[in-house]
């Protein structure tokens, strides 16, 4: 579990090279009046992560020589604040992020309330309360932040990056981290320049695009290169270790790791040595060595505990869980995964705990606790639709703004033309009192203007009516596949209801394996089974049937019901279909089979109806079913003796043990490649 924490290393100090580090400290509205002390606080920031208390009473000491409400001592304030953020000395930050609030009015008020809102927003990030740093670092607006200078606007959107990266909202923190890399370049410092690229590098894998963030990462490497230090070479290699986790060759993410412990190792960075061991360990899991990863995890733990480090902590104890599990030790283990997955959640880091639930499922499942993987996949699945939910009411939000904002622009422009035209209509009727030969002419000409207005804007409304719907398409599109979105979904599932509900079947699908497709033949490969697959799909439903690509690698199917097909008819066929032949890739065969879910609406024997949500989560997890179950199989729910939804969902958490009562019938199928397959239908 190495993702989670890691943009704990991307708001850490380094030291200057390149442009004058005085003038990309000021201000707009004020100068230094020591050069000598934005080197030294550059010197300072650049090695302080590896002991930010040390540094901080450093810096203590420096600041009693220096004048009053002076630009030096603002610049002085802050970086003690970061500091006393990162070391987790709650009362010093609180006093000085205080003292930045209370900064006198004049040139620098404004920055040092920039200061003040990243002093508090890494206290909170460093401690784990992801909510309350985003909450102080969108207080500042932003005539605040222009008027600050260049570090002070870098350290802002560097932090807000990392804080909306680990809470899940991948769209802001590639904004902010975009922002962050432009005015590292501005200032002239490749290792200002080295940490941004390293933070687009993480940001850009969490939104499942590992090969760019490989081309990132190495841009990172190649700009600390340029003026080499410990700690940021150690957070460079540590990102190289992270993103190049999942290639076949693992040893660029071996020795990534091994040059990030070393680098730490010179500098003294506890700290950020207990976040490297617990990062090494979860390589060694990946490469199938439990014992390994538990002794390096083991090493991490009490390091993050003496260090304070939240982030490390969680990363050991959930290596340490995982590889307990592998190892046999299953209630241990499973006892402590689920621990770190707490942490996260309590610190709001949704996404991360989301993916933990993921990972858990995968090991019990492996550990043959099929129960346990069971109720882990659901927890996955639970948070994972609550980021979705999140993310689309944002997205709503963003739209309904963009929307009101043209509006207002088409009605202003509508407006001035109108003006222009009565302008006109003025200016007729004063011609026509002094020239009364010529009034013809003028209510010709002035039927021509508004003529050719009314025109122009019956052609402005169908052009922007035309660009919405067209943005409204690629926004419910997906662009790998073709397929509609869960937005999409969203607003076309109303079309499967009638007055009595839902009536339809729903088809969950996951291609089996996929991880080892991506490692095996590349994310190009595995981008082409997927477009392989959704035309596969279009091949066995019909035109007004749903085909969802519902994320990563599974896809949803809402099917109406259908004369001469039933649902179990349809989920053999989509076996076939999908595993029936290989797929081609630049003259390779990739043989790909999938694990599907089914139900029909309403269910039998009492017709029971379901929401769309009920419905997903009952096919979630018969589909998992049929993936703990040995893949290549089609699981469906032909009965559930349930009287309400909420009798069905408690069904549904012990499918299992209900099928064995008596209390839910299951039909299982067999894809093609399983000998002896066939249909199996339980009491």
């Amino acid at each position: 579990m190495s993702c989670a924490g890691l943009a704990g290393l991307l708001l850490a100090a380094c030291a200057p090279a390149g442009d004058d580090p005085a003038a990309a400290r000021a201000p707009a509205a004020a100068t230094q009046a020591d050069p000598g002390l934005a080197t030294e606080l550059d010197r300072i920031e650049r090695a302080a992560r590896a002991k930010p208390a040390e540094y901080e009473l450093t810096l203590r000491r420096r600041a009693e020589a220096l004048p009053r409400d002076s630009a030096d001592r603002l610049d002085v304030l802050a970086l003690r604040g970061l500091l006393a953020a990162q070391a987790g000395d709650r009362p010093l930050s609180e006093e000085l992020a205080r003292q930045l609030r209370n900064w006198p009015a004049g040139a620098q008020r404004a920055e040092a309330a920039v200061a003040a809102a990243y002093v508090t927003g890494e206290y909170q990030r460093g401690r784990g309360n992801l909510r309350e740093a985003r909450k102080h670092l969108a207080a500042v607006d932003a005539e605040q932040l222009a008027a600050a200078g260049r570090i002070h606007r870098w350290r802002y959107h560097l932090l807000l990056a990392t804080t909306s990266g680990d809470a899940g909202e991948l769209d802001a923190a590639l904004t902010e981290g975009h922002n962050a890399l432009r005015l590292a370049q501005q200032i002239g410092q490749p290792w200002r320049v080295a940490l941004s690229y390293s933070g687009l590098a993480f940001t850009t894998l969490r939104a499942d695009t590992p090969a760019r963030a490989r081309q990132i990462v190495a841009q990172a490497l190649t700009e600390a290169l340029k003026d080499p230090d410990p700690m940021t070479l150690n957070q460079v290699h540590t990102m190289r270790g992270i993103v190049h986790a999942d290639d076949s060759d693992a040893g660029i993410t071996l020795q990534a790791y091994a040059d990030a412990l070393d680098q730490a190792a010179q500098a003294g960075a506890d700290s950020v040595r207990a976040l490297g061991l617990a990062n090494f360990a979860d390589h060694h899991l990946r490469q199938g060595h439990p014992a390994r990863a538990l002794e390096l995890a083991e090493q991490a733990l009490p390091l993050a505990q003496a260090t304070r480090n939240v982030n490390a902590e969680i990363v050991a104890r959930s290596n340490i869980g995982l590889a307990k599990i592998a190892l046999g030790r299953l209630a241990e283990g499973s006892a402590e995964a689920r621990a770190s997955i707490v942490m996260d959640e309590q610190q709001g880091a949704i996404a991360y705990a989301s993916d933990e639930w993921k990972e858990l499922a995968g090991y019990l499942e492996r550990a043959g606790d099929l129960a346990g993987a069971v109720g882990a996949w659901r927890e996955h699945r639970r948070l994972a639709d609550t980021v979705l939910r999140d993310q689309t009411r944002q997205l709503l939000l963003e739209a309904q703004e963009r929307q009101d904002a043209e509006q207002r622009a088409r009605d202003i422009e509508l407006l001035n033309r109108d003006n222009a035209l009565k302008a006109e209509q003025v200016q007729q009727r004063n011609l026509a009192l002094m020239l009364w030969s010529a009034l013809g002419g003028c209510v010709l000409v002035s039927l021509g203007l508004l003529y050719q207005a009314f025109r122009r804007v019956r052609r402005t409304n169908a052009a922007l009516v035309h660009s919405n719907a067209s943005l409204q398409r690629q926004s419910e599109t997906d662009p790998l596949t073709g397929l509609a979105n869960r937005r999409h979904f969203q607003s076309a599932i109303r079309q499967f209801s009638g007055s009595d509900g839902l009536a339809a079947s729903f088809f969950l699908i996951d291609v089996d394996h996929f991880k080892r497709i991506n490692d095996g033949f590349g994310h190009a490969a595995g981008d082409a089974v997927l477009a392989d697959i959704a035309r596969r799909l279009r091949e066995a439903v019909r035109d007004d049937d749903l085909i969802v690509r519902w994320g990563g690698e599974e896809f949803l199917i809402v099917a109406r019901a259908r004369d001469g097909m039933s649902a179990p008819q349809l989920a053999q066929r989509l076996l076939d279909l999908i595993g029936g032949r290989p797929v081609e890739r630049d003259g390779r065969r990739i043989a790909v089979t999938a694990s599907i879910g089914f139900v029909s609406l309403p269910v039998p024997p009492h017709g029971l109806r379901l929401s769309w949500e009920r419905a997903i989560d009952l096919v979630d997890t018969v589909m998992y079913l049929a993936k703990a179950h040995g893949r290549n199989k089609a699981y469906g729910v032909e009965r559930i003796h349930a009287a309400d939804a909420e009798a069905a969902a408690a069904l549904t958490v012990r499918l299992e043990a209900a099928c064995s009562e008596g209390l839910v019938a299951l039909t299982a199928l067999s894809g093609p490649s399983t000998t002896g397959g066939g249909r199996t239908t339980s009491p």
